[in-house]
């Protein structure tokens, strides 16, 4: 059985991926900092027929990052898909967020989680997708960061951290061109969950769809690219 990880996989459009990987037949490493989310997430993947295990990860830290690594290959032998789905918004009062008014230290803080923890935990996790025989890396994004659609409140602190985020998927796509591994950027849209406040039509379920099809793309599957579910999001 292959065996996947999701990070940020506790609640939302995370554990919805986790339930739509294991629907797939991967055993889903949930990833989370929380223990009791974190346990009560594979508790509900379990009941609900997904072979789920618990894997402790704080995305912002080192330590955290490697140790999930030796976790995952003594837990299940290796990796075959990394899920890079724990985000966060970013604080939003006194014009945290307004470009004229930018806090730097939310900014810090919201590049910490959505890129460098990317980063962190993409190349922690690398060793061990390398052995995998269809090795996939999603990295969820939102069109939010597309220079081209703009869209979205204005947040100078969460838009440009998808939009180095895209150019991070890119960067890597082309660093693993000749390898097996597949790294694409997935848009969830707007979902309905406590990370946009239970705005929007559409549910995690359905937001968690381009990250299943991203995740179990065929061989000749495209690469660096940036889709959502109807399809191609331009940058």
């Amino acid at each position: 059985m292959k065996t996947a990880l999701v990070t940020g996989a506790n609640k939302g459009i995370g554990f919805a991926i986790a339930y739509g990987l294991g629907a797939a037949g991967f055993r889903v490493g949930v990833g989370a900092r929380d223990d009791a989310r974190r346990s009560g997430a594979v508790d509900a993947l379990r009941a609900g027929g997904v072979e789920a295990f618990g894997v402790a990860l704080d995305v912002t830290s080192d330590d955290s990052a490697a140790a999930a690594a030796r976790f995952l290959e003594a837990e299940a032998g290796g990796l075959d898909v990394l899920v890079n789905n724990a985000g966060i918004g970013g604080r939003t009062d006194g014009g945290a967020q307004d470009p004229t008014t930018l806090h730097l230290d939310a900014l810090r803080t919201v590049l910490e989680t959505n890129v460098f923890g990317v980063v962190r935990v993409t190349n922690a996790m690398l060793p061990l997708l390398y052995r995998s025989t269809a090795p996939r890396i999603v990295n969820m994004s939102s069109d939010m960061g597309s220079l081209t659609l703009q869209t979205g409140p204005q947040m100078a602190a969460y838009a440009p951290s998808k939009t180095m985020l895209n150019s991070m998927t890119a960067q890597y796509a082309r660093r693993l061109a000749d390898t097996k591994v597949i790294v694409n950027a997935g848009c969830p849209g707007l979902v309905a969950t406590d990370f946009t406040g239970h705005t929007g039509e559409r549910t995690p379920d359905q937001g968690a769809q381009v990250a299943v099809r991203l995740a179990t793309l065929p061989d000749d599957g495209p690469r660096g690219g940036f889709f959502n579910e109807a399809g191609p999001v331009p940058w």
